[in-house]
């Protein structure tokens, strides 16, 4: 059975990349850093995912273990005998991981292509970046490791604190399902996975995830807790209409302006579809998403290559006024 080494044992890590690969015949195998989550996976060798939609069900995620990330040798075994990877564990604390993956990848007799699942533009470059300072000079890092970015449009709520200690390992999830990964950063063959989809202009995608699907989740929180500061869930505030159009409008001016920057890979109908999804999504009652949850970490959100100001920038590049946009900033 390959193996699937999967940094990370949190929401994304689990509710999706974790069952991907369980369910395309991988062995499972998460580094983490929460111990009760990781005595837990290596006891059940399963964990639930409840889909929460309007006809629920359930998924069960089977051949999984666990190593803990203080474990440092263990891990540098484990990546070295892995047959891809995945990081999950946020923008801030890749540097944390460099040298103890670079020490893996250097016990590895084959290349090791390792998808990158972070919220964070140009990931591979950073990436890159942080892993060749503990590489000699002319080591052929490109040619030992495949670093794929990818685009996750998956949302998965906070969970109530007392269903969490019940079970921890119990994840919450909506239904989509869809991993999208940069075609050109495999070496050697892109593995079949149903729900990862391969793409060649990978920046619009990576772009199109920021600055409609990120803008249009940020300005539903915002726009929802400024006027109902009461109702803590997202299906609450675009349930308003007027909140809806807003955000239907906001997500526009950004799918206008990618249409002029990627005229090769979007249309009208392709964006209009794309939120249009989105707004039904939002809408989803049943998985109870919270307004904290999606407008929390405020700076980090109005960076200048983020979703709300990098929008109104590549906005203004295609000469459409930002009006919505920066209603929401």
């Amino acid at each position: 059975m390959p193996k699937f080494l999967q940094y990370g044992t949190g929401n994304i890590a689990r509710s999706l990349m974790g069952q991907l690969f369980s369910r395309a015949g991988y062995e499972v195998v998460f580094v983490g850093r929460n111990q009760t989550v990781i005595n837990a996976l290596n006891r059940e060798r399963k964990y639930l995912i409840q889909v929460k939609d309007r006809h629920p069900y359930d998924i069960w995620v089977e051949n999984v273990r666990a190593v803990s990330c203080y474990d440092r040798e263990r891990v540098i075994d484990e990546i070295a005998s892995a047959d891809l990877m995945a990081t999950a564990i946020g923008p801030d604390a890749l540097p944390q991981i460099y040298e103890t993956l670079a020490d893996g990848i250097k016990k590895r007799d084959k290349p090791l292509n390792i998808l990158i699942c972070e919220n964070l533009r140009h990931m591979s470059r950073v990436v890159k970046s942080g892993l060749k300072k503990y590489f000699p000079l002319n080591y052929p890092l490109s040619k030992r490791v495949g670093l794929i970015e990818t685009t996750i449009g998956k949302m998965v709520p906070i969970m109530p604190e007392a269903i969490r200690e019940k079970d921890p390992l119990l994840i919450w999830a909506e239904a989509y399902n869809l991993l999208l990964v940069d075609k050109n950063g495999f070496i050697g063959d892109i593995p079949r996975v149903d729900g990862m989809i391969a793409k060649e202009n990978f920046d619009a995608y990576v772009d199109r995830k920021l600055f409609i699907h990120n803008l249009g989740h940020a300005a539903l929180a915002y726009l929802g807790y400024f006027i109902y500061p009461s109702h803590p869930y997202i299906w609450q505030a675009i349930s308003d209409k007027t909140i809806e159009k807003v955000v239907g409008a906001t997500m526009w001016e950004s799918g206008g302006a990618l249409i002029k920057e990627y005229p090769g890979e979007f249309d009208e109908q392709i964006q209009g579809e794309y939120i249009e999804d989105l707004i039904q999504r939002f809408k989803n009652p049943y998985l109870n998403d919270t307004v904290y949850r999606v407008g929390r970490d405020v700076p980090r959100k109005l960076g200048p290559n983020e979703r709300l100001i990098g929008a109104a920038v590549m906005d203004i590049k295609h000469g459409i006024i930002p009006r919505y946009t920066a209603l929401a900033i």
